[in-house]
């Protein structure tokens, strides 16, 4: 049966030896063929045992299987083997490709980003001085008021009648006054007399303004012109100066309260523009800061500023949350370069920098950054062109190709 065998492969190898006549790696299909008839031949020997007869059936059908999928497999390593050979001359001769910035100057806006609140311009809660029956609520819950005008009255018709009482004694003190000072005149009175007379009548007037003044405070007032907001008492209601009526603020101007960090105290001053928005509106605002809390916050480390905005149309609501930007300082002369073409490194950073069609290493110092650019304040000049591709390739000396030239101020 081995014998057998043994004239099939022999077969094979002459059906092989027919076919790959004309394939350019033949010579190693063969090879492994004869290999493969020879241990057959061992295999039909009589002293070789058990395993090691496994063993060689694994290795006549391995090279068996390697004969039938050499065809297939050839031209995967022939490609791979072209395709290093053709990048590794292209990598040798081959100009950089890039993109590059010219540099111009620019506007820039030296910015601190911060949150705050809206307040009103003036803002109280009204109340009364005196305790009693409201009577008249002459308030519109909503509506704007001017400074003076009488929201609320209270019951006063006691103090009324003493006003009243003690205006009818002054009349008559008055009268009394008068015929006596006539009498003091012809030397009708003694000047005691007289006088005890007239310091009857500036007490009886003392007595009527005090009087006054307490009716004025049966009388809530508005303390300026404000809008006022919604009431929470009801005519014939019994209040108190505890009792709560309702709160009068004044929104034009309005205020807005933020915080800066400590580090920028130095930098930030009375007469400092800002720019804000709140959520609902789809405006921007711009405001001006008019107070600086002459102390830093211990807690949070920050600086309390203050600033103030027109508000005609009362769109902004006091309380509302405000995204605000403080403008420090304006620079018209400033070179701008895209953040990526920055390449950082410890204790520097550089650009590559296009000089005569080769690649330059230049370090530089950067200044204010924005959300896509940082300002170069030393290494590079107005007119120089820096790539922003191609840096991990790029190496000093080597030769580039622009494809694509900008302007910053364009990027």
């Amino acid at each position: 049966m081995h014998r057998l065998f043994y004239l099939q492969y022999s077969l094979l190898y002459i059906i092989l030896q027919n076919r790959l006549k004309k394939k350019k790696n033949y010579l190693l299909i063969l090879s492994v063929a004869q290999q493969a008839i020879t241990l057959t031949y061992l295999y039909d020997t009589s002293y070789m045992n058990k395993t090691l007869k496994r063993l060689i059936t694994v290795v006549v059908l391995l090279s068996v299987f390697g004969l039938l999928a050499w065809p297939k497999v050839k031209p995967l390593f022939s490609a791979s083997s072209e395709g290093e050979s053709d990048g590794g001359s292209n990598r040798g001769n081959s100009t950089l490709q890039v993109e590059a910035v010219e540099l111009d100057y620019e506007s820039i806006e030296d910015r601190i980003y911060s949150s705050g609140t809206i307040r009103a311009n003036e803002v109280v809660e009204l109340s009364t001085e005196t305790a009693g029956l409201i009577t008249e609520i002459l308030l519109q819950e909503g509506r704007s008021v001017e400074r003076g005008d009488l929201l609320v009255k209270i019951n006063d018709s006691e103090l009324q009648a003493q006003k009243q009482r003690a205006e009818y004694r002054l009349s008559l003190a008055e009268q009394r006054e008068a015929r006596q000072q006539r009498l003091l005149e012809r030397g009708g009175i003694s000047q005691d007399e007289y006088e005890a007379t007239l310091n009857e009548v500036n007490v009886l007037k003392a007595e009527v303004r005090l009087i006054e003044a307490q009716i004025e405070k049966t009388e809530v007032r508005a303390p300026f012109t404000g809008v006022v907001g919604l009431k929470y008492v009801s005519t014939g209601s019994y209040i108190s100066p505890d009792t709560r009526i309702a709160s009068l603020q004044d929104v034009d101007p309005i205020k807005i309260d933020f915080s800066v960090p400590e580090r920028f105290l130095a930098r930030v001053s009375v007469g400092d523009l800002i720019e804000f928005s709140v959520q609902g509106v789809d405006s921007t605002f711009s405001g001006e800061v008019y107070a600086i809390e002459p102390r830093i916050d211990t807690d949070t480390r920050t600086l309390q500023v203050r600033a103030i905005s027109d508000n005609p149309d009362r769109v902004l609501f006091p309380g509302a949350f405000a995204n605000i930007t403080l403008i420090l300082d304006q620079i018209d002369d400033a070179i701008m370069l895209p953040a990526i073409a920055i390449i950082p490194e410890l204790n520097r950073q550089k650009v590559f920098v296009a000089r005569d069609g080769k690649v330059e290493e230049v370090e530089i110092r950067t200044g204010i950054r924005t959300s896509n650019k940082v300002q170069v304040i030393d290494g590079l000049e107005v007119g120089d062109v820096v790539l922003t591709t191609g840096l991990l390739q790029a190496r000093p000396g080597m030769d580039i190709n622009i494809v694509d030239l900008k302007k910053s101020t364009e990027v």
